[in-house]
Parts: C-alpha cells; structure tokens; sequence
C-alpha cells in the first residue's frame, strides 16, 4: 500500500535532515510522525522513525552526562533576548556595535561573525540582550545556530534594504518555517510535548539612508504575515532610538519598582515582570518563600489613586510603584 506522504511531511523530512543537532532532529522526527497518515501504508516507516527517535534520545542522555560545551547556548540576561538573523553583510554586527559595548566583528566582508556575540542595550532604566549571528546563506547554516534562535524570546530579522531584498527574504522564510520558528496559525510557542517552537518575530530594516525609493514597502509586499517594520541606519544612527524601544515593547514585559513600607521607592532598578503579572507575581519575584506571607499591597501607579490598596490578584501595569506588607 502506498504511503500517500503530505507535502507537509515533506517539509519535515527536509528540516531532519538538514538538522545540525540531536535536539532539532529529535524536533523534526516529531513533527514528521505527527502530520504522517495513519494508515497500512505508513507503518514500516512510522516504526522506523519511531526507532531513530528512540536512539536519538539515548544519545542525547549520554551528551548531557558528558556534559558538552554548547558555544551556540546564550544565557539570558537583563529583561529579555532578542536574536538576530540575517545573510552576510545585511548589517547585525552594526546594529550590535551601536546599541551596545559588545566587541563584535563589523567588517565589509561575509561571515566575520563565526559565534553568537551577545551585548546589552539599555532602554530607559532596564538592559535587553541583543545577540549577534552567524550570517545564513542559501547553502550554508552553522550547525546548532537553530538552537540559539528557539530559546530567545524574539527573533530580529535584518534586512539590508540597499541589497536583493527577495533573495534575503527568501533565504530567512526558508530557514524559519522550515524549523518551524515562525509564530503563526500553523506553529505555536510550543508543541504537544512541551518543546518550544516558534517565536515571536519583527524585521529590522538596515542602510535605509542609501536604498532605493520604495524598498521598505517592497519588503512589506515580499512578507507573509503580519510584522512590524523598523528603518534604521547604523551609519548616520537613524533609526536606534525607535529600535531600541521596539526591542523593549516586543518584549512584552512591565517595569515595577518596589517601595518598602515608610520609605522612597528605589527608581533605579526595577523588576521586570511578563505583561499581565500580578502582586502576587512580584512577591514572589522580591522572594520566593516570604511571597507565601504576603498579606496586602498599595499602589502609586495608573489607573489608582496615589497609595490605593489593591487586591493580590490586581494586574500591574508598566512603571507602577508597589509596597508590599508580609505577615
């Protein structure tokens, strides 16, 4: 009996293969077992994918027991990551140099950047981690780049809008939906088994100051999907402000500062809590263990009176000042 595979599990197929680690290979098995047809036709190969699946998780035991250096593995720091993508020379290393001390490699010449090169940019009082990358190009990815893209939190696609913006776009797409890192109606944040998949994306516009007329709204045409759009040009520094407070808006978090009782509150270092957090949730973010004696909260903030006493279940908002009192 004929197997009758989808052109969907096709697409997985190709995603195993050209997977560069056992965690992305172990992904794309998955996936390649959960859109292949049930039927007589497709129980030789179900079986055996369920087989390499299998090794695959031993082996992947037997790595973490070796405990193997990742050099793709960028720890998160400050508010949030946010990686970069981009073909050679599309200007991720620029965009790294001005918004943060990072020592990365900007040159004129493709694949200067051989590792993930991560910086911190500060927006207002908070730090974001922004990460340089290994450029793509239609025949080449660095082996285990993927992975460094699905554990940030928003991937930053750049774009150079003086080159071939078809090509770049082209080359990105394939390699995003190919790995399923795409955020959309197909692909959710994480799959059935708790693996994270997609994550959430926007593009970042480069050498705007030297491109043609009418190449933003070419790349807007050439993208499928709803994305915002940031024009900058690292050269004459068009553009950063506004990118900066993108990076901290896609983000998604909230700034609180916390007020002890009878004190001022300290301004400078705020909490950084996920958009939609409670007091409860900023309790335990000051301490795990005394969260459990957290008793009641006033607030000095939007949408209260100054010192309003609010429930633990009362949602925060960006820049709110809170006091909490413990029993």
């Amino acid at each position: 009996m004929p197997a009758n595979l989808t052109p969907e599990y096709y697409k997985a197929e190709r995603w195993y293969k050209s997977a560069g680690t056992a965690e992305e290979k172990l992904l794309a098995l998955e996936h390649m077992l959960s859109v292949m047809p049930k039927h007589k036709g497709t129980d030789h190969l179900r079986a055996d994918l369920r087989r390499k699946l299998s090794k695959l998780k031993e082996e992947g035991e037997k790595q973490k027991a070796g405990k193997q250096v990742d050099v793709f593995h960028v720890p998160r720091s400050g508010a949030g990551q946010i990686v970069l993508i981009g073909t050679p020379n599309s200007g991720k290393s620029s965009i790294v140099a001005a918004l943060t001390n990072a020592k990365v490699n900007v040159a004129d010449f493709p694949f200067a950047t051989g590792a993930p090169t991560p910086g911190m940019v500060r927006f207002e009082d908070v730090q974001l981690q922004l990460v340089d990358m290994p450029p793509l190009t239609a025949e080449f990815v660095a082996p285990g780049q993927v992975g460094t893209y699905r554990n940030c939190d928003v991937i930053g696609v750049v774009i150079d809008l003086s080159g071939d913006i078809k090509e770049q776009v082209e080359i990105c797409f394939d390699f995003l939906e190919s790995r399923r890192l795409l955020l959309d109606e197909q692909t959710g944040a994480v799959d059935e088994g708790g693996n994270r998949l997609g994550r959430k994306t926007f593009f970042i516009c480069t050498k705007s100051d030297i491109a043609d007329d009418g190449a933003l709204e070419k790349l807007r045409k050439l993208c499928r999907g709803n994305f915002d759009f940031v024009e900058v040009s690292a050269k004459s520094g068009s553009g950063m402000d506004k990118l900066a407070k993108t990076l901290f808006d896609k983000l998604e978090v909230i700034r609180v500062y916390s007020k002890p009782p009878g004190k001022d509150a300290d301004m400078n270092e705020p909490f950084t809590l996920p958009a939609g957090s409670t007091v409860t949730d900023l309790a335990r973010a000051v301490h795990r263990i005394l969260a459990e004696k957290l008793k009641s909260a006033r607030i000095w903030g939007s949408g209260v009176y100054d010192g309003q006493n609010v429930q633990l279940d009362h949602i925060l908002q960006d820049k709110d000042v809170i006091e909490l009192y413990f029993g």
